[in-house]
């Protein structure tokens, strides 16, 4: 293949992660380098389309909030590695803990005694001015004195090759799930090449944490519970906050699933409330408490500080500690080390100053147009500013508000950032990119901390980009440290235990909120699979042509059903069935609310079922064109239907038997009686009752086609056509073999949670069965003619299509709800 260097291009005055001065490959670059140049570009390019298919089944997404179609956007991870030497990341980890060390010393002292703003260490307006200085968390001690359970830290190389801090995370600190997604994605990709050069594992990091939570935990002896605080799906890095829980075995919350009584948070789950010892948040410090920190937050646990202050939980990191992460205090930290602990800082920060202090002021303003002005508390809303980008009308008029209001402002050196290779597969070369690194810190519970061995390399996907920014559109990349473990990475030896204590056999702490999506995501997953159905047979019969009282038949049943708008042309009304935005009962629509549902409930669906539903959410893109082919439409409604019944099957082999599992196929069961019922009442008083077409479709939409004709190997008659679909309890998409399972399953669930018994759907069971369809003659409604026995037939269907209803709304007021009594009669969306 070419050299993958020929377009490779050294930008002067720049250091290169894989190239020096010389444009010589570095010592740890080497055995990388040749594995490549062995390497085909078609190699590379299948090993390129193998991660991006992996980052696609596995649902890897990052939410960019300035982008209109940002949402679950897809994580760009790039094929090469970074790689870092042993020697050199030894040097980085010992400034980090060193870092943290101090940064947990220096929240201690602010939410204790404050001698550093006492002592003139700290300028206080630097600090009470910050909005993430939390008065209310005055004098509140976290358990086991630990503030900063995790710590990340921004870093960047200059061009003398030195490393630099150029940010502190320490709110609730973001990225360390993603690293480890790149790491079991990208490691994959270069299997040997992985394991020959020895690259330190992350394992130990995640499991420190655990040990952490679980022992700093104000427990009362109990076993301790430690959940993970979202703000929910549409916050920026939510998929590692789901990803995260799985991989630490945290109940995934958020605020409405927590409540506080008499001090104590305590989790809603289906079974009542369980104690919460620990939380892992992932939500900004004011918004975790209504009562008493941000009264409009609606995504906070009114009480939370009250419990933090009675020692009664654990959060981290500490509330309060969201302070630390003013870029103006970069300047002070040197100072307050040496004070505190008698020593250099390993790590410096990028030359950063305040401009509060009127020395500095006076410095920055001489020397804007080399800086970069950034706000000094989170709550100014302007992004940073670089002053060589400005006019010098526009300099003026900056440089007249920061005087104006000095202390909101922060004047930062530009950082000259480093570049390493990105793979480019459209043209089969490297090209360097400039990275930034986030690293990452937990307490070890012992007064230190443990570093994890890599991190998140962040890059930038322009050429000429000087910032790197997740927000921006920028891509990650997976970072390989070398050799040996660097200290505070090494792992402890587990002591040998069996586990044999304590065994479990279904999750106690499973929230109220994720059985509730489970019982909608199985609804919807049924009403989807209904609705593509009775499309598809509209579709069909529309397309042929052949049969217009089938078709007139089918549209009748499906404007009953409100499946299709009654007025216009019946061309755009199936399209607004199939697509429209804003008929409600679309597919288009259901298949949204089935996304939404699974996105709520990742944690408890296996990868093969949520590839599943990725691969759907790819099909359905269908919907999304201006003008789609009836063809490819059908086409599009049979694989649909196909991915709905794997979905069907993942429930039934992958799921474990616990409550989620049980509402999710209760709501299957339910949403498949009512569609039933009302489907074969609609059919009966509709005009193909006794057309051999309309019987084949029914037939079609019941999925009993295939079933029929091998039993009575003929053409469709009315009295055998509703046995199988109706009485037959050997099929599952007859009305009383649903009906049957339904009452079981309520049965089993109002026995389990001490509820009244169902008594409805039974009596109507009963009715039902008691239904003989070989006598023209049936004394349930006293007449003799056909006519008269299927118009009584509809009457009963639709009672049970009402029953179904009403049980919905009892299961969901009384369990999710959580009200023992209906007080009136609901009505099923």
């Amino acid at each position: 293949m070419p050299d993958l260097l020929d377009l490779y291009r050294l930008t002067p005055g720049t250091y290169h992660e894989m190239l020096d001065g010389e444009g010589n490959l570095r010592a740890h670059w080497r055995r990388m380098f040749t594995q490549l140049q062995r390497s085909s570009v078609l190699q590379l390019a299948q090993r390129q389309a193998l991660l991006t298919r992996q980052i696609q089944e596995n649902g890897v997404t990052y939410n960019v909030y300035a982008d209109p179609k940002g949402a679950d956007r897809p994580w760009e991870l790039d094929l090469l590695p970074n790689l870092l030497p042993a020697d050199e990341w030894q040097q980085i980890a010992a400034g980090i803990a060193q870092r943290a060390k101090l940064l947990n010393s220096v929240l201690a002292d602010l939410y204790g005694p404050q001698k550093l703003i006492a002592g003139g260490l700290l300028p206080a307006e630097l600090i009470f001015g910050h909005n993430n200085f939390l008065w209310p968390c005055q004098g509140v001690q976290p358990p086991g004195g630990t503030y900063l359970h995790v710590y990340a830290v921004d870093l960047a190389r200059t061009p003398d090759g030195r490393w630099w801090v150029t940010a502190d995370r320490t709110q609730a600190p973001s990225g360390a799930g993603y690293a480890l997604e790149n790491r079991q994605i990208v490691s994959r990709a270069f299997p040997e090449l992985y394991r020959d050069l020895q690259i330190q594992h992350l394992n130990a990091f995640f499991r420190t944490l655990q040990e952490t939570l679980a022992h700093q935990a104000p427990t009362d002896g109990e076993v301790p519970l430690v959940v993970l605080l979202t703000p929910g799906r549409f916050n920026e890095s939510y998929f590692e906050h789901l990803y995260l829980a799985r991989q630490l075995g945290y109940p995934l919350v958020e605020g409405g699933d927590l409540t506080v009584r008499d001090a104590t948070v305590y989790l809603k789950t289906l079974s009542g409330l369980r104690r919460v010892h620990a939380i892992m948040r992932r939500l900004d410090d004011d918004f975790c408490d209504p009562l008493e920190l941000r009264t409009d937050s609606a995504l906070g646990v009114p009480g939370l500080l009250e419990s933090v202050r009675q020692g009664r939980v654990l959060v981290a990191n500490a509330l309060g500690s969201g302070v630390l992460e003013s870029p103006g205090l970069l300047g002070f930290l040197p100072t307050i080390n040496e004070h505190l602990f008698g020593e250099e800082l390993l790590l410096p920060s990028i030359a950063t100053w305040w401009c509060g202090e009127e020395p500095v002021l006076a410095q920055a303003l001489e020397k804007l147009p080399e800086l970069l002005i950034k706000p000094a508390f989170p709550s100014q809303s302007f992004t940073p500013v670089f002053g060589r980008d400005l006019s010098e009308e526009q300099r003026e008029a900056l440089a007249k508000r920061i005087r104006k209001r000095p202390y909101a402002y922060v004047a930062q050196e530009l950082a000259q950032l480093s570049q390493a290779p990105i793979w480019q597969p459209e043209n089969g070369q490297l090209q360097p990119r400039a990275i930034g690194m986030r690293v990452y810190a937990v307490a070890d519970g012992e007064g230190g901390y443990r570093i994890l061995p890599g991190g998140l390399t962040r890059v930038a996907t322009e050429a000429d980009a000087e910032v790197v920014s997740m927000q921006r559109g920028g891509a990650s990349k997976d970072t390989w440290v070398l050799g040996e473990p660097a200290p505070g990475g090494e792992t402890k030896p587990n002591p040998k235990n069996l586990g044999g204590l304590g065994l479990v056999r279904r999750d106690p702490y499973l929230p109220s909120r994720i059985v509730e999506n489970l019982f909608w995501f199985g609804r919807y997953c049924e009403r989807c699979d209904d609705s593509a159905r009775l499309l598809r047979i509209m579709l069909a019969r529309y397309v042929e042509g052949d049969d217009p009282l089938a078709l007139q038949a089918a549209v009748e049943l499906a404007e009953s059903l409100k499946l299709l708008p009654e007025a216009g042309d019946l061309h755009d009304r199936l399209l607004v069935a199939l697509m429209g935005p804003d008929w409600p009962a679309s597919l288009r629509a259901n298949l949204l609310r089935l996304q939404w549902a699974a996105s709520q409930v990742r944690g408890k669906l296996s990868r093969e079922n949520w590839q599943a539903l990725v691969q759907l959410q790819h099909d359905a893109q269908i919907l999304d064109t201006e003008e789609p082919d009836f063809g490819e439409l059908l086409d599009f409604l049979n694989r649909l239907v196909m991915s709905l019944a794997a979905l069907s099957g993942f429930a039934l082999d992958d799921m474990t038997r616990d409550e989620g599992w049980r509402f999710l196929m209760v709501g299957r069961q339910i949403e498949r009686l009512q569609f039933l019922a009302s489907s074969l009442a609609e059919f009966l008083h509709g005009v193909a009752v006794f057309d051999q077409v309309g019987l084949e479709w029914l037939l079609e939409l019941g999925n009993s086609s295939i079933t029929y004709r091998s039993r009575y190997m003929a053409v469709p008659q009315l009295i055998p056509v509703l046995d199988l679909l109706l009485l037959d309890e050997q099929n599952p998409h007859a009305v009383l073999f649903q009906l049957r399972l339904a009452v079981r399953s309520l049965s089993r669930l109002n026995e389990d949670f001490a509820a009244p018994r169902e008594v409805g759907l039974s009596i109507l069971a009963e009715r039902l069965a008691a239904f003989d369809l070989g006598s023209l003659e049936n004394q349930l409604f006293g007449v003799t003619s056909l006519r008269a026995v299927l118009d009584g037939l509809v009457v009963l269907l639709k009672q049970v299509s009402e029953a179904a209803g009403h049980a919905s709304d009892c299961l969901a007021l009384r369990h999710f709800a959580h009200v023992d009594d209906v007080s009136k009669q609901t009505v099923s969306v």
